[in-house]
């Protein structure tokens, strides 16, 4: 079980919940990317350090004072504040790196609206409604897990612990759920697409 790697929201209830490792686990595992990401914008060693080290100094605080909001993903909302640093830096030192436009580089790469649209709003609407009343011709303890699972991104000793189960039991339970529901879609001859 040591190799299990534990997904981003857990590390970070872990490290809300004082273990201090949690935060270091996280740090290691998208250092490379928010690094990565900021020297792509400053093109300085030093720099990059420093913004890297605010960000992460912002993630701390952010953490600390419990005002992180679990809508969105770890990694998304921690590139958002060095994005944000980044930019600060540009207006503080009156430095906006000036492109002109080509091939490469657009303005609209920086200018993206990630607001859903009415008609992704509908998709959703109706696959979580389709989903949902899949889920709903599971057992009740199959169904159970497989919410805490895929939804609420627990562990599997989580899952057993809350429900009064042995990880075993869980783990059983999580693998029917899915045998199952692979039967409903062939049984409806549902089509799902990625």
């Amino acid at each position: 079980m040591a190799n299990f790697v534990f997904p981003d929201a857990i590390l970070v209830k872990n490290y809300i919940s004082g273990d201090e490792s949690a935060l270091t686990s996280l740090i290691e595992r998208h250092q490379s990317k928010i690094y990565g990401f900021i020297y792509s914008k400053v093109n300085d060693r030093d720099l990059s350090d420093d913004i890297f080290q605010d960000t992460f100094i912002k993630v701390i605080n952010t953490l600390k004072t419990k005002s992180y909001n679990e809508e969105g993903k770890f990694l998304p909302w921690v590139m958002r504040i060095a994005h944000n640093l980044v930019v600060d830096h540009y207006r503080k030192s009156n430095k906006m790196p000036f492109n002109r436009e080509t091939e490469e580089y657009s303005i609209f790469n920086y200018m993206s609206d990630n607001a859903p649209t009415i008609e992704s709003k509908m998709i959703t609407e109706q696959v979580e409604a389709d989903l949902s009343r899949l889920l709903d011709q599971l057992p009740e303890d199959q169904k159970e897990v497989l919410i805490m699972r895929m939804y609420q991104d627990l562990s599997f000793k989580e899952i057993a612990d809350l429900t009064g189960v042995s990880i075993n039991t869980a783990l059983g339970r999580m693998r029917y759920a899915v045998l199952n529901l692979r039967k409903i879609i062939e049984k409806n001859q549902i089509i799902l697409t990625n």
